[in-house]
């Protein structure tokens, strides 16, 4: 006798729940992700090889732009704000500016110092949309007699005393066409004030098939390590 035949369906799978989550992923990535904002000071950084990511907190950045304007930033973190408050709070007493505290509260929200001295009123005047490395004509650092970086990394240096230096990174981002006075000049306010170690920001790029690094690389040799 015949074994009987047993029907054969057709196997169907039921995606409505799946797509249900990959929306609910789409919609995730969509809300949560934080965009890169622009810069308000453009500088086209030179290339280089090296592979470590510049840091987003606990710092403090110097940028020259292509023009030789020289602007000071701090990170957006809760501590690199209060830090940048007592900045400003020693230029202020240092220097006998008379802000107030209303004025230094907008310099603190500011986007970067981007001023001399004596104009800082106007910049905490200003509305965030018009602090742009164009608009601002920069941190004075003509020569060694009237540098005002040096005033600047003194109270980097007052803010983070009792503290390793260490503790926070000091990065210079200079564009590759400035010219070369400005950034000694920057070079020299940190050496004023004992900043011997900080960070230059570049463009990464890969490293030249063939060269010693990337022998170093084929073997497993970190960058650091050589």
């Amino acid at each position: 006798m015949a074994r009987p035949k047993i029907a054969r369906k057709s196997t169907s799978v039921d995606m409505t729940a799946m797509c249900d989550v990959a929306f609910l992923l789409l919609s995730f990535f969509i809300l949560t992700t934080k965009f890169k904002p622009s810069e308000a000071v453009p500088v086209n950084t030179p290339s280089s090889v090296a592979a470590k990511v510049a840091p987003e907190k606990d710092l403090v950045m110097i940028s020259l732009n292509k023009d030789g304007k020289v602007f000071l930033s701090v990170g957006d973190g809760k501590e690199d704000l209060v830090k940048k408050q007592t900045i400003l709070e020693t230029v202020n007493q240092n220097r006998n500016l008379g802000l107030t505290p209303a004025e230094i509260s907008a310099l603190v929200k500011a986007p970067f110092i981007g001023v001399p001295l004596a104009q800082l009123k106007q910049q905490a005047a200003l509305d965030t949309k018009q602090m742009t490395g164009e608009a601002l004509p920069g941190i004075t650092v003509k020569d060694s007699t009237n540098n005002e970086m040096m005033d600047w990394m003194s109270a980097v240096a007052s803010a983070y005393a009792g503290a390793s230096k260490n503790n926070f990174n000091l990065l210079l981002k200079g564009d590759n066409v400035a010219k070369y006075p400005a950034f000694k000049n920057i070079i020299a306010s940190f050496k004023k004030n004992d900043f011997f170690k900080f960070q230059m920001v570049t463009n990464p790029e890969s490293v030249p098939s063939g060269s010693e690094l990337w022998k170093a690389n084929q073997k497993g040799i970190k960058q650091e390590d050589l």
